[in-house]
């Protein structure tokens, strides 16, 4: 514990007030004015859970109980306008790096990985996520209209809006989607006149886009598949795929971009949604293994906004469009994250547990944080074949 309040003493902005096991409180300020934040200690692990561990150590102090803060979302921007002066202790000890990094090595997105990766997240259950995402059933960033809009589903079709101008959705457009969640963007292009193939490898995901399409009298326009895309062999005027890409596994990103060029008609056109992360921090990243990419999205991997276009380039896909809406991200995720609390009562009781609930609350304010501070970023971009 002598060891972390002596590292303490180097945050270079803002001010942390930490609440010691025993109960004696101690303040730390850097010299530029900066988020003061609150964190209480309740177990000495902490400290050596951090100093091994680093950044993933201390969010997984969380899932135990050894720390809190009346605001964790802020505590984690703290730390992160904080990287520069805590760089080595929040990346942790390299042994301890090294550990988590074998144990993502171990969870490709070869076909059968992938499955048990998506697996893993997506098929809790069609009604755990029905229970705190909005009634567009859409669980990627919203894009929303100005600082007071708090529809959430009215921001979901918004976003929807958006990726069909971006692809110049036409209506008789035979349009791939890659990685289409429970069916909203699906839907959306299929009430639009296009005609869709919309893939997943979820069959929760597929059992419940399946009976949507059905149910919105679109089962003859849109046709839901369980199938990899890997396994697409067809050409399409248009291809969406909305926060599909973070789950490909850098191993196979050239396989993506290849896919996109191949299943594309010539002068065909591919709209992406994709949550990008800075290039300084993507080096380390690459290199390690995250607190999402152990608890959350196992497999998963963030691409630098350079890293992205450099795939592109190399698979003959012009970029034609780049929009970044960040903070709209955060946004959606203080709303899930809402939300989610509110719905806790009936997660609960299907069986869930309280370790469960720090799991998805510390995701939500993990990520938020990095889209406010910037270390992440979400963009829709246009692509194009010649």
């Amino acid at each position: 514990m002598r060891l972390l309040l002596a590292l303490a003493e180097r945050i270079a902005i803002g001010t942390i007030d930490v609440e010691l096991p025993d109960g004696t409180r101690r303040v730390f300020a850097g010299e530029t004015d900066g988020p003061r934040v609150q964190l209480a200690i309740h177990r000495d692990r902490l400290a050596r859970r951090f100093l091994m561990g680093g950044k993933l150590g201390f969010c997984e102090a969380y899932l135990d109980g050894d720390w809190s803060s009346p605001d964790v979302e802020a505590l984690f921007r703290f730390f992160l306008v904080n990287t520069d002066a805590l760089r080595a202790e929040m990346q942790g000890r390299l042994w301890y790096r090294f550990a988590q990094r074998l144990v993502h090595t171990f969870r490709p997105n070869s076909r059968e990985g992938a499955k048990r990766n998506i697996a893993r997240h997506y098929d809790l259950g069609n009604e755990f996520y029905r229970t705190w995402l909005d009634p567009t059933m859409t669980y990627s960033s919203a894009v929303f209209d100005r600082p007071t809009d708090d529809d959430l589903a009215a921001a979901q079709t918004r976003k929807y809006e958006a990726m069909a101008r971006r692809l110049g959705l036409g209506e008789r457009d035979e349009v791939l989607e890659i990685g289409c969640g429970w069916g909203g963007f699906a839907e959306f292009a299929g009430m639009r006149g296009a005609r869709v193939t919309a893939i997943t490898i979820s069959r929760a995901q597929w059992e419940f886009a399946r009976e949507r399409m059905a149910k919105a009298g679109l089962a003859e326009r849109v046709d839901v598949q369980l199938r990899d895309y890997r396994d697409v062999d067809q050409r399409f005027d248009k291809i969406a795929s909305i926060e599909m890409f973070e789950a490909v596994g850098e191993r196979w990103w050239p396989t993506f971009f290849h896919s996109l060029r191949e299943n594309l008609k010539p002068g065909g056109r591919a709209g992406l949604q994709v949550i990008t992360i800075n290039h300084r921090d993507f080096l380390h990243y690459r290199r390690s293994m995250d607190y999402i990419q152990k608890y959350i999205f196992p497999g998963g991997m963030l691409p630098s906004p350079k890293a992205l276009k450099r795939g592109l380039d190399a698979a003959g896909l012009r970029l034609r469009d780049w929009s970044s809406f960040g903070p709209d991200y955060a946004r959606t995720l203080r709303t899930w994250n809402a939300r989610f609390q509110a719905a806790w009562p009936r997660i609960e009781a299907t069986g869930f547990d309280q370790r469960f609930k720090r799991m998805w609350e510390q995701y939500f304010h993990y990520c938020a944080a990095g889209f406010s501070v910037g270390t992440i970023d979400v963009a829709q971009i246009a692509v194009d074949r010649d």
